[in-house]
């Protein structure tokens, strides 16, 4: 069995798939990739490199389209290499959306071709249009529309796809939901698991909190509106308000990974921070920056109540780790967290736009703690029941080898402890 997965980064959604067949002898696995960084075992990476970037003078519709198609043309040349040295792969499993996809039925037309589907965009109706402080016009509404040109492509071209949750699948045209299965990529809840009355100290950062009583968490890839970053910081400022002993932790770069950035070059965490100078205890604030798992999996043990907001927008890996962890998770009444959540069960629901809505919600939870327990235990066991990755891996596999192309060959065998990648 000849597996060829695409993706620009690496391993991200691939991981443990990647993981798992890399050990098993019957495979032979490829993964095309722009980032060098990173190897998996038994897994053989094949740099593609797109030759530039789209050209200043094209139409700002179709520059989306046009690096899609830039580093199509170099995951097409990639491929070729790989023709001539006898790699031909029997499924193709690519993330739809940069381009690597878009030429895989031209190269490899008896391969099947699979899609990661993550996210179909729209100028109404989801995260384009949800902040009323920022309209679109007539301009932004064309150019989201064409920005899913190469995602159109890979609907036509794929054998099948794969999205997610249910609300990512349902961003898409219906006339292409026959072709898209909803598959979580699983929670390792192995690696994360609670840790009753755990202090965080990293000192690798010079962090030590092992005295704070009160620990209030925040994670993401970035710090942008997309996340709710900028309520979240309001919310800071009223929490230490009013709570004098509490602290807080952000985990994250200070960096936009979803959305616009600021048109002067500031950040959202310098916009913030100066914003409400006059309102933080800086001492009580605490930014890590990026972490490594085992200690961002600190900080979620550590943790007396998790901030998660987000726009309706595709619903981030963090919040259901931070759920295996056992945290109280207080999220926004969002779309997709509300494929998860259900309010005062399993976590605590904050309207995205009020942080006096969340900080109330927060002191809920600080005053609260025994009655906050169950929560915690609920929040676990909604992991373990529906995004255990011991359970969805092993579904993941068979639907990656259930097309007809897979049929005659022998499928890969799961050893145990798949799960433990981190």
């Amino acid at each position: 069995m000849k597996i060829l997965f695409l993706h620009p980064n690496f391993p991200s959604q691939f991981r443990n798939l990647a993981t798992v067949l890399g050990k098993d002898p019957n495979c032979k696995v490829v993964f095309g990739t722009n980032r060098r960084e990173g190897e998996i075992p038994g897994v053989f990476k094949a740099i593609y490199t797109p030759s530039r970037e789209a050209a200043p003078q094209t139409h700002h519709y179709v520059r989306n389209l046009e690096n899609a198609v830039i580093t199509a043309q170099a995951v097409y040349r990639v491929s070729e290499k790989l023709k001539a040295e006898g790699f031909v792969p029997d499924i193709v499993y690519g993330h739809s959306g940069w381009g690597p996809t878009l030429f895989m039925k031209d190269v490899f037309p008896k391969a099947e071709l699979l899609c990661y589907f993550e996210w179909f965009y729209h100028a109404h109706g989801s995260d384009a249009d949800f902040d009323p402080n920022e309209p679109l016009n007539a301009d932004d509404e064309c150019r989201i529309r064409v920005k899913n040109a190469p995602i159109l492509t890979d609907l036509y071209s794929c054998d099948r796809g794969l999205s997610p949750t249910n609300w990512q699948r349902h961003q898409f045209p219906k006339e292409y939901h026959s072709k898209i299965t909803v598959l979580h990529d699983g929670i390792d809840t192995n690696y994360f698991v609670p840790k009753p009355d755990a202090k965080l100290v990293l000192p690798r950062i010079n962090l030590d909190l092992s005295y704070v009583e009160e620990l209030v968490t925040y994670v993401g890839r970035g710090m942008e509106p997309y996340r709710g970053f900028p309520q979240f910081m309001e919310t800071v400022a009223l929490i230490q308000q009013r709570r004098p002993k509490c602290h807080v932790v952000v985990v994250g770069e200070d960096r936009v990974a979803y959305g616009k950035n600021l048109p002067d070059g500031q950040t959202y965490k310098q916009l913030m921070l100066e914003k409400l100078k006059s309102s933080l205890d800086l001492s009580r604030l605490h930014f890590t920056d990026r972490l490594p798992y085992n200690e961002y999996l600190q900080v979620l043990q550590a943790s007396s109540a998790h901030i998660y907001l987000t726009r309706p927008f595709v619903l981030s890996w963090s919040m259901l780790e931070v759920m295996a962890a056992g945290c109280l998770l207080i999220a926004s009444k969002t779309p997709p967290v509300l494929e998860v959540i259900k309010d005062g069960v399993n976590g605590l629901l904050v309207d995205f736009f009020s942080p006096q809505d969340i900080a109330n919600r927060v002191e809920e939870a600080l005053n609260h703690p025994q009655e906050m327990k169950k929560i915690r235990a609920n929040a676990r066991e909604t992991i373990l029941k529906h995004y255990d990755l011991a359970k969805l891996l092993p579904q993941h596999l068979q639907w990656m080898f259930a097309g007809k192309n897979a049929n005659s060959l022998k499928k890969p065998s799961i050893s145990k402890g798949f799960g433990k990648s981190h």
